[in-house]
């Protein structure tokens, strides 16, 4: 989307029926979002644990017996997915893994590994890249013996700015920080450079005054429209209370006339519901104060609020509004 009006309800939620009116759609829309037009979809067969740990149990259920534990960061392959019982009522998505047994999708993150070319042309100001591996590190220092700097997770975005080669051969992409006056170094085969084509206007004949994005809060759904007709509609996690404040996303309506591709997002202390992202993907600005729709690789539990005013979108979906 080009500049088009955000529009955010607390209104009465739709009914189920309404809401699969909307979609056009089989009831997993209801869980996983309908994405329409990506051409650059991929399925992911990987997923990578995003809490410090979780468990598997024998059935799609936390009523079921736990079988084990898997610790923050492990990658495990994904053999299906498959809707489990009423709780929890906002995402029934679960994971068979290996037909071992059952994760919760919430705790994991969706990701594949996919090595990259590696571009040794890179343009003076610097080139957008999305990490396409379920994590990399960045380092301080063009090699591995450098300390590590932040780890950089599946379809987080980065400003790369330079090739090196480390003793041994291996190419280095130099990361530009976005936020601080920086650079790190990460693998370049783990990074995809996007070309500049990926990122053009979607319906370019459509004027931008016909283009509108509707936030659901109590339905925690973002649908886009084109002259009224939906064309998009995914799940959401909008802003929450937390022990620190009530950081409810502000209703109203907004216009979007500022989008970043990347941006690291840092603030407060995190001890204390801080926290410090960076390369988070596909940053479009409804207010001045910073809040946004955009891509999460923190957390893949839609349909509840959860964020700290932002309107949280898996990076596809982010991706595609942007």
């Amino acid at each position: 989307m080009d500049i088009a009006s955000q529009v955010i309800h607390n209104q009465a939620p739709l009914s189920r029926r309404g809401f699969l009116k909307i979609t056009a759609t089989s009831a997993l829309s209801l869980v996983f979002g309908k994405m329409i037009d990506l051409p650059s979809q991929v399925v992911e067969d990987q997923c990578r644990v995003i809490d410090a740990s979780i468990k598997m149990y024998n059935i799609p259920s936390f009523e079921g017996d736990v079988i084990s534990t898997y610790w923050q960061d492990m990658v495990l392959p994904i053999t299906e997915a498959t809707i489990g019982d009423l709780e929890p009522v906002h995402n029934r998505v679960w994971y068979l893994i290996q037909k071992d047994g059952y994760i919760h999708s919430g705790s994991v993150q969706p990701v594949r590994t996919q090595l990259n070319p590696v571009v040794t042309d890179i343009p003076s100001n610097g080139i957008l890249a999305e990490v396409t591996v379920p994590y990399t590190d960045a380092h301080w220092g063009s090699a591995h013996n450098f300390p590590v700097a932040y780890r950089f997770y599946y379809e987080t975005t980065h400003w790369v700015t330079g090739l090196s080669f480390d003793k041994d051969g291996q190419p280095w992409y130099r990361i530009r920080d976005d936020k601080w006056d920086i650079k790190y170094y990460a693998p370049a085969s783990h990074l995809r450079l996007i070309p500049s084509e990926e990122l053009s206007p979607l319906s370019p004949k459509v004027s931008p005054s016909a283009k509108r994005i509707e936030v659901r809060t109590p339905d925690q759904a973002v649908i886009a429209y084109e002259w009224d007709r939906p064309v998009f509609v995914a799940r959401t996690a909008t802003g929450a209370k937390f022990s620190n404040g009530n950081f409810a996303t502000p209703t109203g309506r907004y216009i979007t006339n500022h989008k970043r591709p990347s941006r690291h997002m840092a603030a407060g202390n995190l001890a204390y519901n801080g926290y410090d992202l960076p390369g988070v993907p596909w940053v479009t600005y409804i207010t001045e104060s910073g809040i946004s729709f955009h891509g999460t690789y923190w957390h893949n539990n839609y349909g509840r609020p959860r964020s700290h005013g932002c309107i949280n979108l898996t990076p596809k979906a982010a991706k595609w509004l942007y």
